[in-house]
């Protein structure tokens, strides 16, 4: 996590302050961000849009994000996987409440397909989104420090993601905060569907630099 110090330091630069969680009242500025990211995606399961954004702020989990703030607003987001637990919340039931039996069933097994549950001692990270008008200014490096930290705090050996062959900056972000490339599945089936043909996990070790010291610190 950004120490108590380094918060101080942002905010009186000016800059972005990272703290973990979503804080009550930020649902709908965090679901809006990540549907800006991820709609295409998450489009055929939740879509049409507005109704995908309102499912996405109802179900959030607060204690499964790290958000980016500057200006009053949230600015970056990067949600996670652990004990069973995701940012974008909403089980079988809450999908068929929002959409019908008709329609949700076959939702339901598109969300599966894009699942990716943590194994032991592992910390998911799920997705990672920042404002069009704050991009290129280190607010995706700082989520991932904090995301980092949160995993090291759980006792996680590794953190992973999944990336998909569309998005090579950020691939090349990652690669820059020590993720290798273990796995490359091919998804031709899913491209016309969800945009993509191709998904790389990622592996990062959790190290000892990312163990948070006494008072906050790392």
């Amino acid at each position: 996590m950004e120490t108590a110090d380094g918060e101080a330091s942002v905010a009186a630069s000016g800059g972005p302050v990272v703290r973990a969680g979503v804080p009550e009242g930020c649902e709908a500025q965090v679901a809006a961000l990540y549907w800006e990211a991820f709609g295409r995606k998450l489009a055929p399961a939740l879509g049409p849009p507005d109704v995908g954004r309102a499912f996405l702020a109802t179900h959030l989990q607060h204690d499964r994000g790290v958000t980016a703030h500057a200006g009053g607003a949230v600015v970056g987001v990067a949600g996670y996987q652990l004990g069973g637990r995701g940012l974008t919340g909403g089980g079988a039931a809450d999908v068929l409440a929002a959409y019908g039996l008709l329609r949700g069933l076959p939702r339901l097994a598109l969300l599966a397909l894009l699942e990716r549950a943590p194994q032991a001692g592992e910390l998911v990270m799920d997705g990672i989104a920042v404002d069009a008008a704050h991009r290129g200014t280190g607010i995706g490096s700082l989520l991932l420090r904090e995301i980092a930290a949160v995993a090291a705090d759980h006792g996680c050996e590794r953190v992973r993601l999944d990336v998909i062959d569309v998005n090579p900056r950020a691939r090349a972000l990652y690669e820059r905060h020590g993720y290798t490339a273990v796995h490359t599945e091919r998804t031709p089936y899913l491209r016309r569907l969800l945009g993509f043909g191709a998904v790389t996990t990622m592996h990062r070790p959790v190290t000892s630099a990312d163990t948070r010291q006494p008072g906050g610190t790392r």
